[in-house]
């Protein structure tokens, strides 16, 4: 058995998906199915059963072993403010996961996220020393939950009190299928791609830095099959733990993604810019890129999609089609 929880989510779902390709059905899946159709993220997929992530005290104790645990329920939205929900689901969760897969001996793979990493000057190195990730300083209260138990399970870790294999995935920006539950939480890929179709003007983010021109501040934007694939080769190799960066390593522009979804289109892109908000412009991020060196010291040689690559897969394969579910 595997179980994954946030398995009905935009990253679980897509585990899910990639797991039943192999042929494992075995599948726990843990979430919720709330009211935004995250049941059909789901609906194509096999699997054993749903369990409500809020029982999850009463869940534990039920299960004795697995092949392993894809841990990647989470509240993600950047601009959440209860601080209490965020303990309980993100930080307290994650714990009580990391506790019973060392108590049963399964290797846990869970999601951090390139939001500890906060306004970037400390760089983009995935060092998982205490003296590092002491340096980091997230900006909102999701990234500091999730840099909170990257710094819990590190401890933990070198206690020796630990799972036989652990590895916290820092995603980027990550793009791709049955992400369209989350709202403006959606990639813009998702957000423009019926805009740019129908010929409407898109709308950026003029700059407000020097050095860089409107529309050309960098992300690392990472196809979702892409960060499934990494997930499930640290599945088959067991003999890798630690906390990883995972995206592209190569950082692209917004108007580059823009571009990329005209050209899936064969689609011209007309592009306003327009004045960033005042609220966010002291925290606003320039630039994002994560230096993938220790995954790749790792062993994970396999390509990743190039921008234009992911999105065109996304758009034509997806986002155009009267069935967008993978």
């Amino acid at each position: 058995m595997i179980i994954i929880t946030g398995a009905t989510g935009f990253i679980g779902s897509n585990i899910v998906a990639d797991l039943n390709a192999r042929g494992r059905t075995d599948l726990l899946l843990v979430d919720d199915l709330g009211t935004q159709g995250k049941w059909k993220n789901i609906a194509k997929r096999r699997f054993l059963d749903v369990v409500d992530y809020r029982k999850l005290d009463a869940l534990l104790p039920t299960l004795t072993k697995a092949d392993a645990v894809f841990h990647m329920g989470a509240n993600s939205s950047t601009t959440s403010t209860d601080g209490d929900e965020i303990l309980e689901v993100n930080l307290h969760a994650s714990m009580a996961w990391w506790k019973w897969c060392t108590q049963t001996q399964t290797p846990l793979i869970y999601a951090s996220s390139a939001a500890t990493y906060g306004d970037g000057q400390q760089g983009f190195d995935d060092d998982q020393s205490l003296s590092a990730l002491d340096k980091l300083a997230p900006l909102n209260l999701y990234g500091w939950s999730k840099h909170a138990f990257d710094k819990w399970a590190v401890e933990r870790a070198a206690e020796g009190n630990a799972p036989p294999q652990w590895a916290g995935m820092k995603f980027f920006n990550v793009y791709g299928p049955n992400e369209y539950h989350k709202g403006d939480m959606r990639s813009l890929v998702a957000k423009n791609t019926e805009l740019i179709a129908r010929g409407d003007t898109i709308r950026l983010f003029k700059s407000h830095k020097d050095g860089y021109a409107d529309g050309a501040q960098l992300r690392d934007f990472v196809y979702v099959k892409d960060c499934t694939a990494v997930m499930l080769w640290l599945m088959d190799h067991p003999g890798s733990s630690g906390i990883f960066n995972l995206g592209t390593g190569q950082a692209r522009s917004f108007v580059d993604l823009m571009q990329a979804i005209g050209k899936a289109l064969n689609k011209p892109v007309n592009i306003e810019f327009v004045d960033m908000p005042e609220s966010i412009r002291p925290n606003y991020q320039y630039f994002t890129e994560a230096r993938m060196h220790k995954l790749r010291a790792a062993g994970m040689t396999a390509a990743f999609h190039s921008l234009e690559e992911g999105v065109a897969d996304y758009v034509r394969q997806y986002l155009v089609r009267a069935d967008a579910y993978r």
